[in-house]
């Protein structure tokens, strides 16, 4: 009886095997085979080397041709069969009596699975052939988020994974970032995303390593940040988390997609921003927003009920500045149904004192009225913001962000991030809106925002590359949620 191999693609084990016989007819009888005193084992030797041979060869030998000895193959059977996670399919046939022939067997062995590369379900059912998948969806996009075990994050990652942001034909992928302490919370949120069994969610990585959850990211949400604990000053809090938002910014600057969309979360938000994109040389200023969305729902909000109108109906609304108690919600350029919110709203000191301090310390009051921060109403700002940038804003209207100031055309302090009017066309870039009109009230509320945020700049001088830090912050202006 005699065996007939079908041998292709590259054998590996040129340093258990003689590569010469590779070379040659290579003489493999099936009573040899039966020495490994296992039939299935016997064709896994063969799927394995009809699997990984550099030349397709078809080779008819009897047992005088016999080249390798039954002690041999012992050993080669020890050294070759190890568990690989893509199943290869290889395929016997054997020259004998035609009574004995057998349909082709196909065997399945799979290579080691990288640690930590993907998260369950992830890796077996979303790892789809470019030609299986849905021809009319797009690139998946990578998208990396810092803080992701906490409760922001808990309340964001499903409104990304059910298509809310980007559209309901664009898979994503999920890199989730955590810490040490955070880990097995971060396996829960992995978790709760395998059970929802979203058709968009095309893989979710976790770990602890930047470097490693940032690679090619095209969109980096950065919301994990140490809280103001009882004491610490607020200089404190700028130095720890600008460490933090130092060292991300170094990761994404070497492993992420160049042109990738940055939004720190973390407060004290608009600073954290400014450090991370001074660590991150490689990608554009223009491409860091500080979050002051949030702001600007609830200033909509306030003009809403004040106005009695749903709030679809207030428009163009600006909040200038820090993300801190000096913010400025504009009720100058603001709308309520097209017309300017001063001939809708007619009551100046309302305008001016009420509202503008309901807006600023609305996260206070909401931690007095429920014991914790605003986290699902956060998510909500984050998913907007991203939003804002991927469509095209309506026509005569414009959205806020923190965002660089450099070149800006409003008179604000330069090398800043600071909160002003942006426009986009939904390519994920915007411009800033040029035809805002100002008064001395707004200018003045303005103005001190522009100090306090040059004030924490001197203060994380060490951490932007320009020298010594000089922390010289007017006052306390840090957010309730902060501390």
């Amino acid at each position: 009886m005699t065996l007939a191999l079908q041998v292709s693609s590259a054998w590996p084990y040129t340093n258990i095997l003689n590569p010469h016989l590779l070379e040659s007819s290579f003489s493999l009888s099936l009573q040899t085979l039966l020495c490994l005193k296992n039939i299935s084992a016997a064709m896994a030797v063969v799927a394995e080397l009809s699997s990984s041979s550099s030349y397709i060869k078809s080779t008819r030998l009897d047992t005088s041709q016999l080249s390798i000895s039954s002690t041999h193959l012992s050993y080669l059977r020890r050294q070759t069969f190890r568990p690989v996670t893509r199943p290869r399919d290889a395929t016997i046939t054997c020259s004998v009596a035609s009574d004995q022939v057998q349909a082709p067997v196909a065997v399945q062995v799979a290579d080691p699975k990288p640690k930590n590369d993907c998260y369950g379900v992830f890796c077996l059912t979303y790892d789809l052939k470019a030609e299986e998948e849905t021809k009319s969806w797009k690139k998946t996009i990578n998208i990396a988020v810092s803080g992701a075990a906490g409760m922001i994050s808990n309340h964001l990652l499903f409104k990304l994974a059910s298509g809310e942001v980007f559209g309901a034909d664009q898979p994503i992928a999920l890199k989730l970032l955590g810490s040490e302490r955070s880990f097995e919370a971060l396996e829960g949120v992995a978790m709760e995303l395998e059970d929802s069994l979203f058709p968009l969610l095309r893989e979710v990585k976790i770990g602890i390593n930047s470097y490693e959850l940032f690679q090619d990211a095209d969109w980096a949400l950065l919301i994990g940040a140490k809280p103001r604990g009882p004491g610490m000053e607020r200089a404190g809090l700028l130095d720890i988390n600008g460490q933090i938002f130092a060292e991300q910014g170094k990761a994404l600057n070497a492993v992420a997609s160049p042109n990738v969309k940055v939004i720190v979360v973390g407060n004290p938000c608009n600073t954290n921003a400014l450090i991370c994109l001074k660590n991150a040389p490689k990608i554009p200023p223009k491409n860091f927003h500080a979050l002051t969305r949030l702001d600007e729902n609830r200033a909509k909000c306030q003009l809403a009920l004040k106005a009695g109108v749903f709030y679809d109906k207030v428009s163009n609304m600006t909040i200038w500045g820090n993300h801190s108690t000096t913010q400025v919600p504009d009720f100058l350029n603001a709308r309520i149904n097209g017309l300017p919110v001063k001939e809708v709203i007619k009551d100046q000191k309302w305008l001016e004192e009420e509202f503008t301090e309901m807006v600023q310390k609305r996260g206070g009051v909401l931690i007095k009225k429920w014991g914790r921060s605003s986290a699902a109403s956060t998510a909500v700002s984050i998913a907007d913001a991203m939003k804002s940038l991927v469509t095209p804003t309506p026509e005569g209207d414009w959205f806020s962000s923190g965002v660089y100031t450099t070149g800006n055309p409003y008179g604000i302090a330069e090398d800043l991030v600071f909160s002003m009017p942006c426009r986009s066309k939904g390519d994920g870039d915007y411009e800033l809106v040029k035809d805002i009109i100002f008064d001395e009230y707004l200018l003045q509320r303005i103005t001190k925002s522009e100090a306090e945020l040059l004030a924490e700049k001197r203060c994380v001088a060490h951490l932007t590359g320009e020298g010594i830090a000089v922390c010289d912050l007017p006052e306390d202006t840090m957010l309730p949620g902060e501390m």
